[in-house]
């Protein structure tokens, strides 16, 4: 009989590459995630692993038992949301992935919600950028995802993963109030007006950084970027200090904001949604969750979120 631990090893090293990346991702040590592969082997009576230099492949054996171990991944989940479906409460544990924005703006009422609908549900939050979140919650690291997509600048499909559309926020431009900054943002009304300015902007390989240095391009510049810095509150921080200005969506300002905000031709939207494996379908933690995300989103003001 096949140890399915083991078989969940083997699947993870199919998705990771290396041994080393599975222990990280599951808290093994490499020497233990080695061990059991080849206590696996030894069940399945055929070799499943090979050296190709430094790393090790999967054998045709063993690729051959990935889509199958797939499969038996999805079976259990679908068991245990049963069990979660015939119970009167939402119980256990669930795992949230979510970025900054969503995490400042959203998730504390919605925590605050679940404590009073959803009392024995365990919620664990994690801040995680989104297109490695995907990655995770594919590979079973998390079991909901938060996720935002900038127009024009689609996130990877993974199968297996559903889309459930959350809101759309505005995305501006935002500048320091006026005479701050000695009165060099005091005229500024569009993107173009800003190409002589200091830039701030998020990591190279961000969606929000790719949008802005298009959005940047288009109106016929090279954005002058000084400052770096995944934190968006540090982006408002330094624009309402005069030091930079920065495109920003709207979920930002949940309090009055400090900067001086301009619409940008075409009114572009940021889109939120949430993303979970098909095989929890009907899940009633992922349910719950969801449901108060939508009623949170549903309180805020229009001037920050909207349907479109």
């Amino acid at each position: 009989m096949l140890d399915m631990k083991r078989l969940r090893l083997l699947w993870e090293l199919h998705n990771r590459g290396t041994i080393a990346a599975v222990a990280a991702a599951l808290n093994f040590t490499p020497s233990g995630v080695s061990q059991q592969l080849a206590l696996l082997e030894r069940e399945a009576g055929v070799p499943l692993l090979r050296k190709s230099g430094r790393r090790l492949e999967l054998t045709a054996a063993a690729q051959a038992l990935v889509p199958e171990i797939e499969q038996l991944l999805n079976g259990l989940e679908r068991a245990e949301s049963v069990l979660h479906r015939v119970s009167n409460e939402v119980t256990g544990t669930i795992r949230v992935a979510t970025f900054q924005t969503a995490l400042l703006a959203l998730f504390p009422d919605v925590v605050q919600r679940l404590r009073t609908s959803a009392p024995k549900l365990r919620v664990e939050l994690k801040q995680y950028e989104p297109e490695a979140a995907l990655s995770e919650i594919w590979t079973r690291q998390f079991d909901l995802v938060v996720a935002e997509q900038y127009p024009g600048h689609a996130r990877r499909h993974f199968p297996g993963l559903d889309r459930v559309p959350l809101t759309h926020d505005r995305i501006q431009l935002a500048l320091p109030p006026l005479g701050v900054g000695g009165g060099a943002y005091d005229n500024i009304t569009s993107i173009a007006d800003a190409a002589a300015l200091p830039w701030v902007m998020e990591p190279v390989g961000a969606a929000t950084r790719h949008w802005s240095e298009q959005a940047c391009r288009v109106a016929g510049f090279e954005p002058d970027i000084r400052f770096v810095t995944a934190d968006l509150q540090a982006h408002v921080r330094l624009v309402e200090t005069g030091n930079a200005v920065a495109l920003l969506p709207s979920l930002v300002h949940l309090r009055t904001p400090m900067v001086r905000l301009v619409e940008l031709a075409g009114s572009p939207r940021r889109h939120l949604f949430t993303a979970a494996r098909k095989a929890s379908e009907g899940d009633a933690a992922i349910a719950a969750v969801r449901a108060e995300l939508a009623a949170v989103v549903a309180e805020l003001p229009g001037a920050l979120v909207d349907s479109r």
